[in-house]
């Protein structure tokens, strides 16, 4: 008697081995009449019924309005071709198209693209052209000379004729600037092209969590647009001092769009910035002579006839006192003025529009500028480190022109701007001093005014219920 284990009975009987026997000629069957490509066919609108147009239009509405226009294209997108492609939702080629053949290259035609240390003579070499047709080029005409400025990056397009020679020259500076030089029979005639983008509106949420500039940054501001917020608002708001963590800004701007891209930005239409608790309304407005100003939302103007601050983003380093123990010269001494502590070279900015008393040295002040402002005010700016193209003792000066650079001129520690405010002869202290008015909207334009300003106001409003609502999901 042996060891061995029984064996296994099988798995399956035999009348369920013979019926799977005859599926599987079935099938066999079934594929010979049915291709295979239409089995896929079927899998395929199986997975496009996962996601109907309904819930793709749905998605859309529901996403926020500020919503990147660079994103990824949907699957959907690329399969359905009968639909019209959006900005977010690009048609893709078929496969088919895309492992088609490449038409063969036009032999006249260069593209070449710059990189660091080329010229447009090693770029011409290139190409097979002479030292020669650079001399012609950049002498052709004053403006051609921007051929030889190149930037690293940069596209040229060359075309060449029967002969081998250069027969034009273009480049595309920017998304909206193309310079282009063609060659006829009485030389080279140079020509630029200026692409004007779609100007549509758009909208920012910010909250300061460190700085202005970083939170304007994060929010998608960009400088331009940040300086300019900051202009706007800087009659009322010291940004050197009064920029709190957790103070809000909405802004409505201007952005330029060029087939579906984002290619620069224009004026701000309107702003809220809240600012410990208190809220400024901003609305731009041009009136029918032409002349345009930021008001508030019931019309008064937010300029004034004064800016807080003659120096954007500076730090406080020594306020106005009646007593204070000079660095220098190691004694009291009242300081009479406000000074801003700044990186040297930063510009300086006139307080109002005025004609400039002196723009030279003043003894422990240095370099120095001094401003009268009608009859009643006066201001004064020390220790620059130069003076701004045209300001001059006799000149005029416009609110919040540059009129010199922070600097350490004169008695001074370290690079900032000693700031004084006098009225009607008697310093004060331009911090607390408070500033008059200038106009408001002309009654004449008070509901033209209105009927501008107050759907931007409302568009904020929206645009930032709609955003924190979004966030709370």
């Amino acid at each position: 008697m042996t060891n061995e284990p029984p064996k296994a009975p099988p798995l399956y009987p035999k009348s369920h081995l013979l019926a799977a026997s005859g599926i599987a000629a079935l099938l066999s069957l079934a594929l010979l009449v049915f291709p295979s490509s239409e089995v896929e066919a079927k899998k395929t609108t199986l997975n496009l019924e996962l996601e109907s147009p309904a819930e793709q239009l749905k998605q859309e509405q529901d996403a926020p309005l500020t919503q990147n226009t660079d994103a990824a294209p949907s699957p959907f997108a690329q399969i359905d071709n009968s639909a019209a492609p959006s900005e977010t939702a690009k048609v893709e080629p078929a496969p088919a198209a895309a492992e088609a053949a490449p038409a063969s290259k036009d032999p006249s035609h260069r593209e070449v693209t710059v990189s660091r240390g080329d010229t447009l003579s090693t770029l011409f070499a290139k190409v097979g052209l002479p030292a020669t047709a650079v001399h012609e080029v950049l002498t052709s005409n004053k403006q051609a000379k921007q051929f030889s400025q190149l930037k690293h990056g940069q596209v040229l397009q060359i075309e060449l004729d029967k002969d081998g020679q250069l027969a034009s020259l273009h480049s595309k500076l920017s998304d909206l600037e193309t310079i282009r030089l063609t060659k006829s029979a009485n030389g080279y005639a140079f020509n630029r092209e200026i692409s004007k983008p779609v100007v549509r509106s758009a909208y920012v949420h910010g909250v300061i969590k460190s700085s202005l500039s970083a939170s304007a940054q994060r929010a998608g501001l960009n400088h331009n647009l940040t300086m300019d917020m900051a202009r706007i608002f800087g009659y009322d708001i010291d940004f050197a001092q009064d920029i709190r963590q957790g103070d809000e800004f909405d802004v409505i701007y201007e952005q330029k769009v060029m087939n579906g891209k984002v290619v620069g930005t224009g004026n701000i239409l309107s702003a809220r910035f809240t600012n410990r608790g208190k809220s400024f309304t901003a609305v731009r407005y041009t009136n029918k002579q032409g002349n345009t100003n930021y008001y508030t939302a019931d019309g008064n103007s937010m300029r004034k006839a004064f800016i807080r601050t003659p120096v954007d983003f500076a730090r406080i380093s020594s306020r106005f006192s009646a007593g204070r123990k000079h660095p220098i010269l190691n004694k009291i001494r009242a300081h009479k003025g406000v000074d801003y502590a700044a990186p040297r070279g930063t510009p300086i900015k006139a307080a109002g529009d005025g004609k400039v008393l002196l723009a030279g040295r003043r003894g422990g002040y240095g370099n120095t500028v001094i401003i009268q402002h009608g009859n009643r005010y006066q201001t004064l700016y020390g220790h620059m480190q130069g003076f701004a193209k045209g300001v001059k003792t006799g000149g005029s000066v416009k609110q919040g022109q540059i009129i010199g650079y922070i600097g350490t001129t004169g008695l001074s520690t370290g690079p900032h701007l000693h700031y004084e405010f006098q009225v009607n002869g008697v310093h004060v202290d331009p911090l607390g001093q408070k500033l008059p008015m200038a106009d408001p909207i002309a009654k004449a334009e008070r509901q033209r005014f209105l009927q501008q300003s107050q759907p931007l106001v409302a568009r904020m409003e929206q645009e930032k219920a709609t955003l924190l609502a979004s966030s709370k999901r």
